[in-house]
């Protein structure tokens, strides 16, 4: 999805750590959330209902990685 912009990248990136980015600029539009590895840009993009993406959210947040 190369027409994708305004990625986000997680502020956990800046570890190294395995990170996701998301395009909210394309949610009004498509009512999707856009999601992919930040280390992979060009490669697979996830694209998930807000619900979706609010659980995906609260579950990482919640996961102890340590």
């Amino acid at each position: 999805m190369s027409d994708l912009t305004g990625w986000i990248k997680s502020s956990y990136s800046e570890n190294g750590g395995a990170c996701v980015e998301w395009a909210p600029t394309s949610v009004p539009t498509t009512g999707v959330v856009p999601v992919r590895d930040s280390k992979r840009t060009d490669g697979p993009v996830l694209m998930l209902t807000p619900s979706a993406f609010t659980g995906l959210v609260t579950l990482a947040r919640n996961t102890d990685v340590s």
